[in-house]
């Protein structure tokens, strides 16, 4: 083949002058594919490596096995959407624009910039599969399949890129046949990023027929706070609609309770049948976590793959008689993070130091050696996650909630800090649920006994009211009122 002169000096001058992400592209053999799996509504207490009482998890317990588990891991809006949100910009909610699941904050505007964006553009190949909740197209992904909405349990449909099609099926195996479908098609000259997201464990719950009798001979036991009572604590925990009593609708629990039982017997009813339907679901997200893994060793990509396994937030799973999430307590806010890279990670790795949400995107990005833009408020756990967390890593978290009003729970807006030992919470919104909480955790590890007018811990509420102070500064967050 044959080439003008001209013709020749142009390919020389696009081999010289090509663009930086087009270079780092070159050295793709080097950089590590990630696989970010995400599951929605699956709570820490319900995966065996975390000492679940309740169930196991043989195939999410692989990833912590092979690589390191977070004890530490917080999501500073414990809602989905918010916390999706928060995932991607590496911003808290009051600049994502992303508060709620109502009206215009449900709505992320796509235009932000995101991590999937940056790794686009440094010539990763990008894909999101399964659920995305965010109510506008996903932009920085060079493939997506995602749920419409909260997406259906079986036969549901996809968005292709915006084409409309329904598979038969059951979701969680769906998403992952779709997820291994695009390994097995993507351009293996590029690294990639693939975001698999369940759609389970999110209520309503509907098991697939493998695991949808499961649990039926299972009687499972009252976690510690089942019949907390909210003495010494806000008007909000006493005003939010999330019991198990008396907020499980028939429609959750596809039908209704035999006539005459007492209100204990009741309320243990509706327990174990939410109980049954949520394990069921969470042990097919277990079974497809190890279809992933036995792909990725069978086609020699596990070596040179970060995998990652958490949800979006934590879940209340009968702790303080509450299902849901949206409190700044420990259930709720408590991610789950298993993560596996054979290169880095030392296998059966623990770690206590604090990581949130935000700092996902520039963990990410430090992996694929790109760096973290100065509009993100998180910050790159890769030190941690190789065993040599730095002196001076920042044990302070700073969480802010803001959907009221909404149709369900009704939890007031509240804001709030935590160390390794306070943690305090400011209830701002609305007027009649305004309130201050302090726990001690050392001492109170349920969260049963709000110390905010103990004389003792006069202190202890001033250096902690300081650190909220400090940490809304730090987050630029304006929102809600300390008064």
């Amino acid at each position: 083949m044959k080439f003008s002169i001209p013709a020749m000096a142009a390919m020389i001058f696009a081999a010289v002058w090509q663009p930086s992400h087009t270079i780092a592209a070159a050295k793709s053999d080097e950089r590590p594919n990630i696989i970010f799996i995400m599951s929605d509504d699956h709570g820490s207490q319900a995966i065996s490596c975390y000492g679940s009482k309740v169930n196991k998890t043989p195939n999410i317990d692989r990833i912590a096995a092979n690589g390191m588990k977070l004890e530490n891991c917080f999501c500073t809006n414990a809602l989905c959407a918010p916390s999706r949100a928060a995932i991607l910009t590496s911003k808290y909610s009051h600049l994502n624009g992303v508060f709620g699941h109502y009206g215009e904050g449900s709505v992320l505007d796509g235009s932000q910039l995101t991590f999937p964006k940056l790794l686009q553009k440094a010539g990763y190949a990008t894909a999101i599969i399964g659920k995305w909740h965010l109510w506008s197209d996903p932009t920085g992904f060079d493939y997506w399949n995602i749920l419409p909405g909260q997406g259906a349990y079986k036969n549901p449909k996809f968005l292709r890129m915006g084409t409309t099609e329904t598979i038969e099926g059951y979701v969680t195996d769906i998403t992952t046949d779709l997820a291994i479908d695009y390994m097995k098609k993507r351009d293996a000259k590029k690294p990639f990023m693939m975001m698999v997201h369940n759609k389970a464990p999110h209520r309503t719950w509907v098991p697939d027929e493998k695991h949808a009798h499961m649990y039926d001979d299972v009687k499972f036991p009252h976690p510690p706070t089942f019949d907390d009572d909210y003495t010494s604590r806000s008007k909000a925990a006493k005003m939010a609609t999330m019991s198990i009593k008396d907020d499980l609708t028939s429609k959750d629990l596809k039908g209704l309770p035999p006539p005459g039982l007492k209100d204990a017997e009741l309320k243990d009813w509706n327990y174990q049948k939410f109980m049954r339907d949520y394990l069921g679901c969470v042990a097919s997200v277990d079974d497809n976590v190890g279809r992933l893994l036995d792909y990725l060793k069978e086609s020699g990509l596990e070596k040179n793959t970060v995998v990652i396994y958490t949800s979006d937030q934590g879940m209340f799973l009968g702790e303080h008689g509450w299902f849901d999430k949206r409190f700044m307590y420990e259930e709720s806010i408590r991610m789950p993070f298993v993560i596996q890279y054979p290169k880095e990670i030392k296998p059966g790795s623990v770690s206590k130091a604090f990581v949130s949400n935000v700092d996902f995107a520039p963990t990410f990005l430090d992996y694929a050696g790109v760096k973290k833009p100065a509009e993100m408020q998180g910050t790159s756990f890769r030190p941690v996650l190789d065993g040599k967390t730095p002196k001076d890593w920042n044990n302070v978290f700073y969480y802010h909630f803001h959907e009221f009003p909404e149709p369900d729970h009704h939890v007031a807006r509240h804001f709030g800090v935590r160390t390794d030992r306070y943690k305090l919470i400011r209830y701002y919104f609305p007027e009649d649920r305004k309130g201050w909480e302090l726990f001690d955790l050392q001492k109170d590890p349920l969260e049963m006994n709000n110390v905010y007018n103990d004389p003792a811990y006069k202190k202890t509420v001033a250096e902690m009211t300081r650190l909220l102070k400090e940490q809304r500064e730090k987050y630029k967050d304006t929102m809600g009122s300390m008064d």
